[in-house]
This record gives C-alpha cells, structure tokens and sequence, in this order.
C-alpha cells in the first residue's frame, strides 16, 4: 500500500482514528454514539443527542453533518453536554 492508498486518519478528541474509507460527520457521530441518527442529525428514536462537532476548529452545523465529508488530516472534536451546576 502506498502513502496514497491508506485509509483516512483523523485526529478525534485527541487520538488518532483511522476512518473504513468515504465517511460523513453524521456517519462518524452515529458511530461513536452507538445511534441510528437521521439524515439531519436528529436521532431516530426521537431522544435527544446533546452533542457538538467541529472539525478543524470550526463548529459544523447538524443539519450539515451528512454532507461534510471527513478527510485524511482533519482534527475533530466531538463535545457532549452535560447538565450540572
């Protein structure tokens, strides 16, 4: 395998991930989540998800996560919110 036919890698919340090929951000949401999700971001079972993702510092809106495409080199942080005080 050449230098040009590895698999994407990511930086995700500071580890390296190596991503199975072409992966959206909705694609690695579910994943990490564990949950079917919706074209628009929103779990399918209608509970709530409560996170946030940017890529590259730039927070990317959920509603755009099943077109944003993830590529090799890309440093992304995926936050969870908590309730607290």
């Amino acid at each position: 395998m050449t230098d040009r036919e590895h698999p994407p890698t990511i930086v995700l919340n500071g580890e390296h991930h190596e991503l199975p090929g072409a992966t959206s951000a909705l694609d690695l949401i579910a994943d990490v989540t564990g949950r079917e999700l919706q074209t628009d971001g929103t779990p399918a079972d209608g509970g709530r998800l409560g996170i946030a993702l940017a890529v590259d510092g730039e927070v990317i809106r959920r509603g755009a996560w099943s077109g944003f495409a993830l590529a090799d080199g890309h440093t992304v942080d995926i936050v969870t919110a908590v309730q607290g005080g």
